[in-house]
């Protein structure tokens, strides 16, 4: 802790300069068309909500069909009657999503994936704060919204982004590792939520073409990982019978 706080101090011209810089020439990539909003599948009826940043939002793929969304729906539609919500903007922090949630419909979801971290990391949220408003989030989800799933995604190797160059990508990778293993330890604290592993090395093979945001490979590992993880406890779960 005391080597990163030293580091930032110190490295604080470099990178900021690095900062502007990647900014100037970082691609800005648009939201995957198709849709965010709707009823897919055949079954057991499941209110499913994604939730978070551009990453949620499936910025760096074309179409939803190849992003996080499109990708969970594939693994449920053929047992499940899933209405789904995509709720993310790019840029966005825990604490603004912490602002969304009491506009959230209410209705209420069973099922939540929530995608965050990245901006918390790179526009400097402390862990302290960044931890509060994890918990908060969950805990809002759980008791105001019904979910009886929320999965956490954990973050990503920062420190692997083609985009960010050196020493920046030393530094925002420490933090983000930091705030993953900090993350972990309180949702192990929270019944029904649940940590989704990162578990997938970052190179220019399968990101997107800006460094910066997942490409195809990156979306379905990642959504493998939710399917899993909704596999495992989607026996606990109170869902009505399919319509007739």
């Amino acid at each position: 802790m005391l080597i990163d706080i030293v580091a930032r101090v110190v490295l604080a011209p470099v990178l900021l300069w690095q900062a502007i810089t990647t900014r100037r020439r970082a691609q800005m990539l648009p939201v995957p068309s198709g849709a965010c909003s709707g009823i897919d599948g055949h079954g057991r009826q499941l209110r499913l909500l994604i939730l978070g940043d551009s990453s949620a939002a499936g910025v760096g793929v074309p179409r939803q069909s190849q992003a996080l969304l499109g990708q969970i729906l594939a693994g449920l539609t053929d047992r499940y009657e899933v209405r789904y919500d995509l709720i993310a903007e790019s840029g966005a922090r825990t604490g603004d999503v912490l602002a969304w949630l009491p506009g959230l419909p209410s209705a209420g979801y069973d099922v939540v994936v929530t995608a965050l971290g990245v901006n918390d990391v790179t526009k400097l949220t402390s862990l302290r704060r960044f931890i509060a408003h994890q918990s908060r989030m969950v805990d809002y989800l759980q008791k105001s919204h019904g979910a009886q799933l929320v999965m956490v995604s954990g973050l990503p190797p920062v420190h692997q982004f083609p985009l960010l160059p050196e020493p920046m990508r030393w530094v925002l990778g420490r933090q983000a590792k930091r705030f993953d293993v900090h993350l972990r330890r309180m949702i192990a604290t929270k019944p029904g939520a649940r940590m989704l592993d990162f578990n997938m090395d970052l190179d220019a093979s399968n990101m997107s073409s800006d460094g910066f945001h997942p490409g195809p490979k990156v979306y379905a590992e990642w959504a493998s990982q939710v399917l899993k993880t909704f596999r495992r406890h989607e026996a606990q779960l109170d869902l009505p019978d399919p319509t007739p």
